[in-house]
């Protein structure tokens, strides 16, 4: 295997959400891209969006420097497997979020682990398919390397350039370790959100419209696709099981703590246990990085009072862009029965009172 090429020549196995954004920010670059989907629909449609070609044939396919599979993760492994035979001297790399029990099956089959470099881009949206593909998907977002002992130097380099190049943030980890992270960060957050969401399924109509901002920010990925979710799930079990159990115990001390409270006795430690609960989050919120990977920063959030009416959210965002402040995240919520809606606008600390002033002066109305 020669050195990792300049503008590397990429072949792209599956063309939903993460396989056409690829593509999408791969020939905005320059880049020379092929698609390829087991449905010809899905790879034309993702041609005709801009992510690449599609040869006539798989024949007419000519000899990748990188073969990207992405497709769902009960098959990526027989993917990953067919791509390092058809291509002989192709790196390839999987975009699955789970990679032990990847590459346990290609070491079952015998595949040449020297130019397979496992990764998987820690983006995505609540929708899935070529259509809802974005050429600006991985800016700023971490996409995680998973090589092993037996991948060359050229490949993890490869791989690593090419993810470079389309504005991810790379770092390298085991696979253990990476399933281990994601089961926390990405895997029990979503089963958490649809276990929540799952509780207004049948809620009164009356009641579900009290809901707020903070209902709306923990079951936002609950929307997404359970087919592939259970394949995800499936294929990290274990990493998910173990921190569902931990997540299971902190439960069940906050529940017998309610369960005390709801007594005609005052049992000395329950609101303790349910302070640290609280506190606890608190505590990894505070973990949680900033923009662009950055070290983690409070926030101070100014809130406005928006009409709802056209074009009012454009002259808020246009009246900050006039004083100067930079939003660092912006929520909108919307008065139960009223017209108007509520702006939390966060940015650094330093900017909080100059913003409010100019708001202010601008004739907008704040909340607290």
């Amino acid at each position: 295997m020669t050195d990792a090429p300049d503008t590397p020549r990429v072949h792209v196995v599956g063309t939903g959400l993460i396989g056409t954004s690829l593509g999408l920010a791969l020939t905005r670059a320059g880049g020379v891209v092929t698609l390829e989907d087991i449905s010809s629909t899905n790879a034309a449609l993702a041609r005709d969006l801009g992510a690449g070609e599609t040869p006539g044939a798989a024949s007419d396919v000519l000899s990748p420097d990188l073969v990207v599979v992405a497709t769902p993760p009960d098959v990526t492994a027989a993917c990953v497997a067919e791509s390092l035979e058809r291509w002989p001297e192709a790196v390839v790399t999987d975009v699955a979020s789970v990679k032990v029990a990847i590459l346990d099956s290609l070491r079952s089959r015998g595949a040449d682990l020297s130019r397979f470099c496992g990764s998987h881009p820690m983006a995505g949206r609540e929708r899935n398919g070529a259509v809802s593909g974005r050429h600006d998907l991985f800016h700023g977002r971490a996409w995680v390397l998973t090589p092993t002992d037996e991948t060359s130097e050229v490949a993890v380099a490869l791989v690593r350039s090419v993810a470079s190049s389309v504005g991810a943030a790379v770092v390298t980890l085991d696979p253990a370790d990476h399933d281990a992270a994601v089961a926390s960060v990405s895997h029990v957050p979503q089963l958490v959100a649809s276990l929540v969401a799952a509780r207004l399924e049948h809620l009164a109509d009356s009641s579900v419209a009290l809901a707020g901002q903070g209902l709306r920010d923990v079951t936002r990925i609950a929307a997404s696709d359970p087919h592939l979710w259970t394949q995800i799930l499936s294929g990290n079990a274990h990493a998910v099981r173990d921190v569902l159990t931990a997540l299971a115990t902190d439960l069940d001390g906050v529940i017998a703590a309610l369960d005390a409270l709801g007594t005609d006795d005052d049992p000395p430690g329950a609101r303790g246990t349910l302070a640290r609960a609280i506190a606890a989050g608190n505590a990894g919120h505070a973990r949680i990085p900033g923009k662009h990977g950055a070290a983690p920063t409070a926030y101070t959030t100014v809130r406005v009072l928006i009409p709802d009416e056209p074009g009012q959210l454009g002259r808020l965002f246009a009246d900050v862009g006039s004083i100067g402040t930079n939003i660092e995240e912006f929520h909108l919520d919307h008065g139960l029965g009223q017209a108007f809606g509520l702006a939390e606008i966060d940015v650094v600390p330093g900017s909080a009172a100059a913003l409010s002033e100019g708001l202010e002066e601008r004739g907008w109305r704040l909340h607290g």
